[in-house]
């Protein structure tokens, strides 16, 4: 949640949203067009014009006369107030009731028992005066230019009456009468457009500013680092989304490997990177392992494990990658890799550790796939076949980097907690949660893990106007049995571990 902003902020942040905001003016500019070009009805209007005098007109004395006009000045406000009184309001919805049907007063106004309510006809007319002069303009509007003169003229006919009781004093009266206007004055289309865009964009970037508000998700690294006082390694920018149509039948996700010819360069210098503060990291470490997980699924820590490794193995040190994520294994889908056997098997004893590591996938670079899924994938990283395979291979391996679960949906990753130096966390800009993050580092920190530090990834930059688009991460996690063809790798598992140790008990016998 981002509580404070700086005019840069803002800008920054309506800029990054230009997109929004043009197309939610553009559809409340074509609504309000629409709405008041095809749906409101057309209003027509009337005038009369209406002068009031004091006294009576005096021809031999011009001074009496301008005195007179002073007086009628002061007596506008009070003509104004009385004409729009519901007594008279009452008396030209009489006229009107006697001049048209129900029907056509309906059109117009609100109707009481068959004419006019003073309210609905106060509200269609606009009684003005005239700057330094004593005159009073009458203007009338509605949907129908006949009633619209009507009222006019009616108004004109009943008000003397009501402001000589009402005031008794001078008078008041008409030149001419109000004629029927057949030329529609509204609705105003461009008026109602431009309302209609300028409200549009004001509830776009309202929505937009109250959806960053509320935002819980990370989108700021030094933030991030600050917080929970640990060392921010790198910052991956987003491959985004691979636009290619893909056959129907190939139902496998399309994983980015920096090692491809065209990966693109400053994504390949991230990774250079996060492999020289990774590098100083372990510098001061006994042990040159260390494990890459996330707080939940889907945040990219798989792919990012196996570019770690990548990356590491191009500085020209012999690094072996391990896929400890028995339960959604994807390493020997990234490297086009067999995964009849691997980690599972090899902990188990099924298989010997060296003939379930793939050599050489890219120079300087093996890898173990995760193997069948096990039962029990959270006993089998804890245990001590799992501790003592580890220290068999650091001593041929100069960097060996462990791909486990997410920690806040199983516990493996803390299995590892003696065997490794350290553990990196991945996370995902703009998707993983503050408080996922939370709960992730209280778990690593439960358990006396070293939180080496966070990778934050996915980040949304631009290039001349585009975002990246070749590769995309594997989004989606399925833990338990039930995932994949999970109940037959473990039968297989079994069966291959009964095998084994058939073996065993015929080759004793003999």
């Amino acid at each position: 949640m981002n509580n404070t902003y700086s005019i840069k902020d803002i800008i920054n942040l309506l800029l990054s949203k230009l997109w929004v905001i043009i197309l939610l003016a553009v559809i409340g500019g074509a609504g309000a067009f629409c709405y008041s070009k095809f749906i409101l009805p057309l209003q027509y209007s009337s005038h009369i014009s209406m002068y009031i005098q004091s006294y009576t007109s005096v021809k031999d004395n011009p001074e009496e006369n301008y005195n007179n006009i002073n007086n009628s000045k002061q007596l506008i406000n009070t003509y104004m107030e009385v004409m729009k009184d519901d007594a008279v309001m009452n008396a030209v919805g009489d006229e009107l009731k006697e001049s048209f049907t129900s029907d056509e007063l309906s059109k117009c106004f609100s109707l009481s028992e068959g004419k006019p309510t003073p309210s609905s006809l106060r509200s269609k007319i606009k009684i003005t005066s005239v700057q330094d002069t004593s005159a009073l303009n009458v203007v009338v509007t509605t949907s129908d230019p006949e009633v619209c003169a009507a009222v006019c003229n009616i108004l004109a006919k009943v008000s003397p009456a009501f402001l000589d009781d009402a005031v008794g004093v001078g008078s008041i009266s008409t030149i001419d009468v109000a004629k029927v206007n057949k030329t529609p004055v509204g609705p105003n289309v461009m008026k109602y457009t431009l309302i209609g865009t300028a409200a549009a964009m004001f509830l776009a970037m309202l929505i937009i500013f109250l959806i960053d508000f509320f935002d819980n998700t990370v989108s700021d690294s030094a933030e991030l680092s600050e917080k929970y006082n640990k060392a921010l390694l790198g910052e991956l920018v987003s491959v985004g989304n691979d636009k290619k149509k893909r056959k129907k039948s190939d139902k496998d996700d399309e994983y980015f490997l920096i090692t491809d010819e065209k990966a693109p360069f400053n994504i390949v210098e991230s990774y250079k990177s996060l492999r020289t503060n990774i590098t100083f990291a372990l510098a001061t470490t006994n042990k040159k392992i260390f494990a890459i997980t996330s707080s939940c699924p889907g945040e990219g820590k798989s792919t990012v494990s196996a570019n770690v490794a990548a990356a590491l193995a191009q500085s020209g040190v012999r690094v072996l990658l391990i896929d400890a994520d028995m339960r959604k294994a994807v390493q020997h889908k990234i490297f086009g890799l067999v995964n009849k056997k691997g980690l599972s098997t090899a902990v188990s004893k099924i298989d010997k550790p060296e003939d379930c590591i793939s050599k050489n996938v890219i120079e300087n670079l093996d890898v173990m796939t995760a193997g069948p899924i096990p039962p029990n994938p959270s006993e089998l990283l804890a245990s001590e076949n799992m501790a003592k395979m580890l220290e068999d291979f650091s001593e041929e391996y100069q960097i060996i980097v462990i791909d486990t679960p997410p920690v806040n949906v199983v516990t493996d990753a803390m299995e590892l907690s003696n065997s490794v130096s350290g553990i990196v966390m991945v996370v995902r800009y703009g998707v993983t949660k503050t408080d996922e993050i939370e709960a992730a580092v209280k778990k690593t920190e439960l358990v006396g893990i070293n939180m080496m530090g966070f990778i934050m990834n996915d980040i949304k930059i631009k290039k001349n106007g585009h975002y990246y688009s070749k590769y995309k991460y594997k989004s989606g996690y399925d833990y338990g049995y039930s995932y994949g063809n999970g109940k037959a790798d473990n039968e297989v598992f079994n069966n291959e571990k009964k095998s084994k140790k058939k073996s065993e008990r015929s080759n004793k016998e003999k």
